[in-house]
């Protein structure tokens, strides 16, 4: 099944996910950027993007080429702000068309929230649920060998 990953990451845990995940399930990795970028740190990056998460807002992206009808499997990445979408995954789900897809998703956080941020994505998608779904906190910037076993067991389901 062809297979792209879709992901926005803002500290680096996300992208670090997408690439351990592409690896193991040899999928293309397409990395979303908006073009105007947020804070990565202090006050501000919590203000500006949790009211941007909170407000549902969708930012404009930078260039990318993507055609949906290229792939049968698609996996959204994101971390997770306020038990929310980050905003530029929002962007991405309304500017091309997912239905009939095999979704699966993977959400990185520093606390909670993945849960309501997937039922979130899922209504924006207009889908009952998600084909896989991974929850990790910080697989970058806090490596462990709970995330590890968790991408690896993801990337097992994926295989069917």
């Amino acid at each position: 099944m062809k297979t792209i990953i879709v992901y926005y990451s803002l500290e680096e845990n996300t992208d670090y996910a997408a690439k351990r995940i592409a690896q193991s399930s040899g999928a293309d990795l397409l990395r979303v950027y908006p073009k105007k970028a947020y804070p990565s740190s202090g006050f501000r990056k919590f203000l500006w993007g949790g009211k941007s998460a909170v407000m549902a807002e969708s930012p404009e992206l930078e260039p990318y080429d993507f055609n949906a009808d290229d792939y049968e499997r698609i996996i959204i990445g994101f971390p997770v702000w306020a038990s929310n979408i980050a905003p530029p995954i929002r962007s991405f789900i309304r500017e091309n068309r997912l239905s009939g897809k095999h979704i699966a998703v993977f959400a990185c956080q520093s606390g909670s929230g993945a849960e309501k941020a997937f039922a979130k994505l899922a209504s924006a998608l207009k889908i009952e649920g998600f084909e896989n779904e991974l929850i990790l906190i910080d697989p970058k910037s806090k490596p462990s060998e709970e995330n590890e076993n968790r991408i690896n067991e993801f990337c097992r389901r994926l295989k069917g």
